[in-house]
């Protein structure tokens, strides 16, 4: 396997037969860099050609699985083949089609993570929240620790979620709308309740559970799980993944030039991201009594 700067990979299961890649930028959380992205992207692909691999595990490093995208990401390496389709304004904004040109750049990769020809199971813990939530849901089956935090904050004043982290496909219409509506996080447990993901354990159990549930799916032969993974995925993308997923990455790049995306990006400059999250968070935290 190539050498990566920001994951890891390595080989457990019976006789090695499950693969796992580890985010792996632990000091910012798993913060999901355009670096990393591209990475990511590549170790996939190289994983999906070996034919002794049946299923690959994808984690965090550290203490969570991602906090969401790299809001600060540096420039230069894969960050520029993304940032070269941006232009910006005399404020240093992107234009609406720039941005969305760039962001679908990113849409592949979650596509072919959704559709690679492997099963794939995410394994979080920590957080799996904004752009970490919609990487952890294209995966086949996802597990969780039992305090782990789905959600995604950045439907506040963000834009939208890139991939719509699939949860009109997995849960109910309702909790659908409330998590988008509010931008709330849901512990392990309530997302296994709801539905959004498969198992949730103790978080002292859940890497070895993972590995467990993974040599389990892993018994037949990677061409075989492959059948089965491309009969499955035909019928959701008969109701629309695709085109779903693609709208909903035009209108996360729109929805960052809404009135109340401006107002968090204009704190953001001038009061740095602890300034512009406080003043983007604090309502909702005045608002919480209906969950009392």
């Amino acid at each position: 396997m190539t050498d990566f700067d920001f994951i890891t990979t390595d080989r457990v299961g019976t006789d090695g037969r499950v693969a796992r890649v580890t985010l792996n930028r632990p000091e910012k959380m798993n913060a999901l860099s355009q670096e990393l992205l591209y990475e990511f992207n590549d170790a996939l692909h190289e994983l999906e050609t070996d034919h002794s691999i049946r299923a690959i595990i994808v984690k965090g490093a550290g203490r969570t699985f991602s906090a969401g995208y790299d809001l600060t990401p540096r420039l230069g390496g894969a960050d520029g083949v993304v940032r070269r389709f941006q232009r910006t304004d005399d404020r240093g904004r992107a234009l609406p089609m720039n941005n969305r040109t760039a962001m679908q750049q990113i849409t592949d990769i979650h596509m072919y993570f959704w559709n690679m020809a492997k099963i794939t199971i995410a394994q979080v813990h920590g957080y799996a929240i904004a752009g970490g939530c919609e990487v952890a849901m294209m995966a086949d089956l996802v597990t969780a620790a039992e305090d782990a935090q789905f959600g995604h904050p950045g439907c506040r004043g963000l834009g939208t979620s890139r991939t719509g982290v699939i949860w009109p496909l997995v849960i109910g219409m309702r909790k659908a709308k409330e998590l988008y509506y509010t931008g709330e996080n849901i512990s392990g447990v309530e997302a296994r309740e709801c539905g959004m993901i498969n198992y949730a354990w103790p978080g002292e159990e859940l890497e070895d559970r993972t590995i467990a549930l993974a040599d389990r799916v892993a018994t037949m032969s990677s061409d075989q799980l492959a059948i089965l993974k491309l009969n499955m995925n035909r019928f959701y993308e008969n109701m629309g993944i695709y085109s779903s997923v693609r709208s909903s990455t035009d209108l996360d790049a729109l929805g960052q030039h809404t009135e109340f995306s401006m107002q968090f990006q204009d704190h953001m400059q001038d009061e740095g991201m602890k300034g512009a999250l406080s003043w983007r968070d604090s309502p909702y935290r005045a608002t919480d009594t209906y969950k009392r």
